[in-house]
């Protein structure tokens, strides 16, 4: 047996599913390539229809879509509003004429209509019902659609027993949840303008004036109270600027309590995100007083730049969403350990682009310059290597699953084991790869690569969900004993 089998490829997978589709505002003259709003003339339009075929037309709108959407005619009604401006004063448009606006104001989004990929897989909350030897698994997936825009999506599945993987069906309207606004912290405001270069007076004195926990009320006050002095400087817009930025990037989505966990969508809700929200790597964390947890560190696009930005939840109903700050967390890749480790909280991190490294967390709520713990050595990796995830904490050590990118941008998965007690060193690594790309993997959106952002151990066996080019999500397994015996120590002078 090659190393490359050591992960048996299981028969189950994950399709994109054009079917699942959400409801985007649409705003007539914005997709053309000069933009030239056409709202108020269509709104005439709606107007001169008779009450009939406004009813009519509503009533067919509402028939044809109203089983593919949660509360269709509220969404509607939604959208409405956000134009409603544009309507003229002499026009009184009753409730159905309203409705109407809203239908034509919206479009259909197939969120994974391009390509499903880049899975996580974590323990769910609820393991009611299970007999033993089961498991009950959250997947979180990379879904793509139109204009390669990204968000996060969820699947179910039950592991167990033996290799045996049932997935729960995805079908029925996706909720994309109301944003609300969450505290801010003052510290992490401060590190976000050292991270932007934006230490000056202005903001100095806007964050002297904030409580160490603040809300939106609060630096909106601060920013008024600016002497004029300081409000004429070339530099206070960008400062300001840069700030309202910092703080709109802190929000939280709640989902309806009765909407299940694979209709749920984690949409792009802030500007640092606009251009998608990428590989979430979700970790069960256990704290100190042994309650659970759930985190994921994500990339966060807004068609320039990225950032990683972190996501909190205590159920995966209600999700918080922070940017991380500091040195480590300017690039992908971000991947959370389950736990402190001596004290310290600890993160895999690729901030150079092409070498996995160990930050860890500030008193500053910034993460530290990272130490580098494996660079690209082997010919399948010689681009670049980066976790697959967070690290699995097993008797023999941290399990780390990599990746690394070799000829013809061909992306594999392999594995390294840290030290338990010091992760800043590397006791064994897998000589080769763990998961290569199949004949029947290599075509897709993004051809020859197989990628995960996360795996779990579960009856004493690693089972890892993967993307396969960009086309499908895969599941692999391999029993624990398995791999640590293949693994070997690492060569002298790393």
């Amino acid at each position: 047996m090659t190393i490359r089998d050591l992960a048996t490829r299981l028969d189950q997978t994950l399709a994109s599913d054009p079917r699942r589709v959400i409801i985007k505002l649409f705003v007539p003259g914005e997709d053309a390539a000069v933009t030239r709003s056409r709202t108020s003339a269509l709104i005439d339009r709606i107007a001169l229809l008779g009450h009939d075929e406004t009813a009519a037309l509503l009533e067919e709108t509402l028939r044809r879509f109203g089983d593919r959407h949660r509360d269709l005619a509220a969404t509607f009604l939604h959208h409405y509003d956000l134009v409603h401006f544009r309507v003229p004063s002499r026009l009184d448009l009753p409730p159905a004429a309203r409705l109407l606006v809203g239908a034509y104001f919206s479009h259909e989004y197939a969120v994974e209509g391009a390509a499903l990929c880049n899975p996580s897989m974590v323990a769910h909350p609820d393991q009611s019902g299970l007999i033993p030897g089961r498991l009950r698994v959250v997947i979180s997936t990379r879904q793509i659609g139109e204009g390669h825009l990204s968000s996060i999506g969820f699947a179910t599945a039950v592991l167990g027993p033996g290799d045996e993987l049932v997935i729960a069906d995805r079908s029925g309207p996706l909720t994309t949840g109301p944003r609300h606004g969450v505290p801010h912290r003052r510290d992490l405001l401060a590190a976000a303008l050292a991270d932007e270069d934006r230490d000056n007076e202005v903001s100095a004195t806007v964050l002297g004036s904030l409580p160490e926990i603040f809300d939106d009320d609060d630096f909106e006050q601060a920013v008024t109270r600016l002497p004029t002095d300081l409000l004429t400087r070339t530099t206070t817009y960008g400062t300001v600027a840069e700030l309202r930025r910092a703080t709109a990037s802190d929000y939280a989505v709640t989902f309806p309590a009765d909407v299940p966990l694979e209709r749920r969508v984690l949409w792009p809700a802030s500007a640092a995100e606009s251009n998608g929200m990428e590989d979430a790597r979700f970790v069960r964390i256990i704290g100190e007083d042994g309650t659970s947890s759930y985190r994921a560190t994500y990339t966060a696009y807004d068609g320039r730049h990225i950032r990683s930005h972190l996501l909190a939840s205590d159920d995966l109903r209600t999700f918080e969403v922070t940017p991380l700050r500091g040195p480590a967390a300017v690039n992908k890749g971000m991947a959370l350990f389950p736990r402190q480790v001596s004290g310290r909280r600890l993160a895999l991190c690729r901030s150079d682009g092409e070498t996995l490294g160990l930050t860890s967390l500030g008193e500053d709520g910034r993460w530290r310059r990272p130490m580098p713990l494996h660079s690209p050595r082997g010919g399948w990796e010689l681009i670049q290597v980066g976790n697959c995830g967070s690290p699995l904490e097993t008797g023999s050590g941290w399990l780390v699953l990599t990746h690394g990118v070799g000829p013809m941008r061909r992306y594999a998965i392999g594995a390294l084991l840290l030290d338990l007690d010091e992760p800043h060193r590397v006791i064994a690594e897998l000589p080769g790869t763990l998961l290569t790309p199949g004949d029947a993997e290599r075509e897709g959106y993004v051809p020859n690569v197989v990628y995960s952002c996360g795996g779990l151990l579960h009856a004493d066996a690693l089972w890892l969900p993967y993307g396969a080019s960009d086309a499908r999500i895969g599941f692999a397994r391999v029993t624990l004993a398995t791999l640590l015996r293949a693994m070997r120590s690492p060569p002298e002078g790393r």
